[in-house]
């Protein structure tokens, strides 16, 4: 994850940390990052395409990764996920993750990997077309490494 400032990525969102994201250092748990990811993740989903329903496509997480950098706080400013497309193979793809505050201080980055899945046979499945063409249309240019 080289050169990752969120001018590289096409998705942000805004991150309201709560008082139930800390823990007894008063900063917020390692846990909470992974579902600030989900948060962001989800709302990069229906973003990146206009195609996308949740109650019929559907990816299972077989991996997921973060690194902390420096610790969120409760009174840390301008919280933001930037989410971005970062791999593409046939049946899955790599998101990833860069939460920032402020002027653009890093707090944490990250990855996960999707597997499109198939609810009704149990079974993975290859990316579709439409969403790879609408992911590709939403994301900045050359970003995305086809495997």
């Amino acid at each position: 994850m080289s050169n990752i400032n969120t001018d590289n990525f096409s998705f942000v969102q805004d991150l309201q940390l709560r008082w139930t994201d800390l823990d007894p250092l008063n900063h917020v748990n390692n846990s909470i990052y992974i579902q600030y990811f989900e948060t962001a993740r989800g709302r990069y989903m229906l973003e990146a395409s206009k195609k996308w329903n949740w109650k019929k496509d559907m990816f299972l997480i077989a991996n997921i990764n973060c690194d902390y950098i420096k610790e969120l706080t409760l009174g840390t400013a301008n919280t933001q996920c930037a989410v971005r497309m970062a791999k593409m193979g046939t049946k899955s793809f790599v998101l990833e993750y860069l939460i920032t505050s402020g002027e653009g201080t890093v707090h944490a980055r990250g990855t996960s990997t999707q597997v499109m899945f198939d609810m009704k046979e149990r079974k993975t499945i290859e990316i579709p077309e439409w969403l790879k063409d609408e992911v590709m249309a939403f994301e900045k240019e050359d970003t995305i490494i086809f495997k």
